[in-house]
């Protein structure tokens, strides 16, 4: 598990072809590197990833076909800075919300704000897939390549948030521009109530859960 703050920033070393998916090399700093044992858990733009090699600049892992098909992971270009994040240790703080690595789905920036210095802040707009809809609710929280943000407003295939200048400048969403892909997490109380009411529940009771939230 996971808690959606980005704890360092590290950079896509290289991808190489593997039988059944591919390889990904990561240098981090050595804080993240001393967290990257062998087997250990460690998400990368929100996918969660296990360490199979690890040196003093770098580490190592494995991705499945279906990991390479579900996030943007097989796409970002060598040198993109991604984010890290160390799993959660029995004791630590959840400061954010609980992650699980397992990302749901691929959206894209479609606006975000100018604001004042060069940073930007304030309301962020992406798109999400249509499944994702009866999991995300205003107020809920999403999880963006990793990064733990509430839902301002959604739609059936929209959501917003909003971020501050703080989270930009520590994060590599300052280099984003619109139409670029993320990472997508939904928040693992809305994918249960999802899940209830549609084995449980009306069409019409979901359809009021996806536009209006927890008291749609």
């Amino acid at each position: 598990m996971f808690t959606g703050l980005i704890r360092h920033l590290g950079t896509l070393e290289s991808r190489s072809a593997r039988p059944g998916g591919a390889r990904l090399r990561i240098g981090a700093p050595a804080d993240l590197l001393a967290r990257a044992e062998l087997g250990a858990s460690i998400a990368v733009n929100g996918a969660c990833l296990t360490s199979v090699a690890v040196d003093g600049r770098a580490w190592e892992a494995d991705l499945s076909e279906e990991t390479l098909a579900k996030t943007t992971l097989g796409r970002l270009p060598l040198g993109a800075a991604v984010h890290l994040e160390p799993a959660l240790r029995v004791g630590d703080p959840l400061d954010g919300h609980l992650v699980s690595g397992h990302v749901d789905g691929v959206g894209q920036l479609v606006s975000r704000p100018q604001g004042q210095r060069g940073v930007d802040e304030g309301i962020w707009r992406f798109s999400m897939p249509l499944d994702l809809a009866p999991m995300t609710a205003a107020k809920g929280s999403i999880a963006v390549d990793g990064i733990s943000l509430t839902v301002v407003d959604c739609g059936t295939d929209w959501f917003t948030v909003a971020l501050i200048p703080e989270t930009v400048k520590r994060t590599a969403m300052d280099g984003l521009r619109p139409g670029e892909a993320v990472n997508l997490e939904a928040d693992p109380i809305g994918r249960f109530v999802a899940r209830a009411l549609a084995l449980h529940g009306s069409g019409e009771k979901l359809a009021r859960f996806a536009q209006g939230g927890w008291n749609g």
